[in-house]
């Protein structure tokens, strides 16, 4: 294996656990310092630290719905793992790779959260806007998502972004 690629696995193996670290570690704290407890105040009225036990989807959608978001997570885990080796290793596609690490990290911090303790830890909560609460990796997940979206409208051509789709044949030149 070339030395550009195998660093590139190395980046997102490490990059990918290094995320998700950063995810489980502040979901300890919260478990460890806001459960049963009361909210955080950092900003009154506007944002605070809330403990919650989620069993759902964002916005409480599909409570109690684990094997489903397993069953879908496995899924959109092994999709990106193909379009990650599917990447080329060229400067152009670094922003894909970062990006696919970020979704992952988050896409794993949820997940273990689901299978370990049968809900996902989220405690940030934007009481202004009364916006769902979350957690680190639901940031990993939206930012991921955010960037990808625009690098796809604004950034990359759509003959650049075929390589990458697991499904897609190369056309035979002959």
């Amino acid at each position: 294996m070339e030395v550009k690629k195998r660093n590139s696995y190395l980046f997102y193996l490490f990059g990918t656990a290094a995320l998700l670290f950063l995810d489980q570690w502040t979901k300890y704290l919260a478990s460890a310092y806001l459960k049963g407890g009361s909210s955080v105040i950092i900003l009154e009225d506007v944002f605070q630290l809330h403990y919650l036990e989620n069993r759902g989807a964002a916005f409480g959608l599909l409570q109690g719905q684990k094997l489903w978001f397993v069953i879908i997570t496995v899924v959109m885990l092994f999709l990106m793992l193909l379009v990650y080796y599917r990447t080329p290793m060229e400067k152009k596609y670094r922003w894909i790779r970062c990006i696919l690490a970020l979704l992952t990290a988050g896409a794993l911090g949820n997940l273990l959260d689901r299978l370990r303790l049968d809900y996902v830890v989220d405690f940030f909560y934007f009481e202004l806007i009364d916006f769902p609460v979350f957690n680190v990796a639901d940031i990993y997940v939206t930012v991921g998502m955010g960037l990808l979206i625009v690098l796809v409208f604004f950034y990359y051509k759509e003959e650049e972004l075929e390589v990458l789709w697991p499904f897609h044949k190369k056309e035979q030149r002959g």
